[in-house]
């Protein structure tokens, strides 16, 4: 049998030509900037970058700049410590040695934080009386000692005990208070209420009560100081 092959057609010859003239190249060019051009007006802008862990603010930053300054502005050097008379009364402060004692069992970031960050040696501190009969500010004392770590926390036997604190990362601090002296009358809360409105309107014990550790202006200090004169001289 015989076999055909296929023949191919003739090609007609090319009338293009594998040089390419400048008019041709630059027309090329411009065509992918204008194509970039209008990919670029497309393009959805990316979104803002969060913060890094590391420049978020930390659990140990001070309260605010508020809580911690008197009205022109310069630090307070006067702090309202709370204690159950029943747990640590200003009477075992006084029987303490050298009637000085560490501040422990601060529980609440926030209170740690002023005690932490804010306090210094040298403060007034109004010792407050709390949850009991006649709550109120029964006397005077001072810090005799910044912030170091509440050892409460390290040890399991303690009611203060916390397993996320540890020695070499401690989460809770304490500091030294030093009586004084005791106020000649009690400035109980009942009667400190009566000025909410007034001279203690911005005071913390009336509006944040529950915070162990609270700021006092020097105003306020001033304010309770005349009060306690006050009402000796009215009995006389």
């Amino acid at each position: 049998m015989e076999t055909r092959s296929k023949r191919r057609a003739p090609q007609e010859p090319s009338t293009s030509t594998t040089e390419k003239g400048p008019e041709h190249v630059a027309s090329k060019v411009g065509a992918k900037r204008v194509k970039a051009a209008v990919a670029a007006t497309d393009k959805k802008p990316s979104p803002a970058k969060k913060p890094k862990t590391k420049d978020l603010p930390t659990k140990d930053a001070p309260v605010s700049a508020t809580e911690t300054l008197n009205e022109d502005g310069s630090r307070t050097s006067v702090w309202l410590m709370k204690s159950e008379p029943d747990t640590f009364s200003i009477d075992d402060l006084i029987k303490s040695k050298d009637s000085t004692s560490h501040w422990d069992g601060v529980r609440n970031h926030e209170a740690k934080n002023l005690m932490k960050n804010s306090m210094k040696v040298g403060d007034q501190v109004l010792f407050y009386h709390s949850n009991t009969k006649e709550p109120g500010i029964v006397a005077l004392a001072k810090i005799v000692r910044e912030s170091y770590p509440d050892h409460t926390a390290f040890d399991p036997k303690s009611p203060y005990y916390d397993e996320k604190s540890l020695k070499e990362d401690p989460r809770w601090f304490m500091v030294d208070v030093q009586y004084v002296r005791k106020l000649r009358r009690i400035l109980t809360l009942k009667e400190l209420q009566q000025y909410k409105d007034k001279e203690l309107c911005h005071m913390k014990l009336l509006n944040r009560g529950r915070l162990s550790v609270q700021p006092v202006s020097d105003a306020e200090m001033k304010f309770l100081m005349d009060l306690e004169e006050k009402e000796i001289d009215d009995s006389a």
